[in-house]
């Protein structure tokens, strides 16, 4: 189970997509497999919202792998739901980036799905755990 921190988030991201209907099974429900792509997405545009890309990490020698991830499914998403996916940040980055999502829908105003992510910053060439990029860290200073 999914257990949020008590903290108020650091930093917290709002995506909002639409399910299509090829990320949907028979029932008509977004497929299970789909929300780590979901989150992805989200984590990426969260990234990209405060002027940092995974292509410049990359550049500098900076890979961001997942380490581990756990999904709770409350309740299904539909064919065409207007997703809000939140993405939050409990603890400043270091060496790993670990996320938390909810995702909601207007029908709604419990999470229809919980997850948590946790990524390792990682040396591109020697693929040993680094600390994270100064121009990521630098975001999250207080």
């Amino acid at each position: 189970m999914v257990i949020f921190p008590e903290s108020p988030p650091v930093f917290s991201y709002t995506h909002i997509l639409r399910s299509r209907y090829g990320e949907t099974d028979q029932m008509g429900y977004v497929y299970y497999g789909r929300y780590p792509e979901f989150f992805e997405v989200a984590r990426t545009e969260m990234l990209r919202s405060l002027n940092l890309t995974y292509r410049k990490m990359e550049e500098d020698g900076v890979m961001l792998p997942v380490v581990s991830m756990e999904i709770d499914y409350k309740q299904p998403v539909f064919y065409d739901e207007q997703m809000q996916i939140k993405v939050m940040l409990f603890d400043r980055p270091t060496v790993r980036l670990q996320t938390y999502y909810a995702i909601y829908t207007q029908r709604q105003n419990k999470p229809h799905i919980k997850g948590r992510v946790a990524l390792c910053f990682m040396d591109s060439e020697t693929r040993k755990p680094v600390k994270a990029p100064a121009m990521f860290f630098e975001k999250f200073e207080t």
